[in-house]
């Protein structure tokens, strides 16, 4: 470990960064989708949208907003770890 401790604070501030940046990337998908598309963004579920489709929606989602999450709360930890108190 590096000898680094992120307070209270700093664990709800890289949580709200987090948060923040999957719903920007989600609203991003989303718009990105009709553009290529033309349509909606498909519901998984609705059993009247083909297989394919479903999967590639749910791939695209998972993958941005998983990967938009993960960078922005790296980038957020980066910056609001507090050095650890000396012994």
């Amino acid at each position: 470990m590096s000898g680094k401790r992120a307070g209270g604070g700093s664990r709800v501030f890289v949580g709200v960064v987090g948060f923040a940046a999957a719903f920007v990337a989600r609203k991003v998908i989303q718009f990105a989708w009709k553009k290529v598309t033309g349509r909606e963004p498909p519901e998984p579920e609705d059993p009247q949208v083909a297989l394919g489709e479903a999967v590639a929606w749910a791939l695209l989602t998972s993958v941005s907003v998983q990967l938009a999450r993960m960078l922005a709360t790296r980038a957020a930890s980066r910056r609001s770890v507090e050095p650890a108190e000396p012994e």
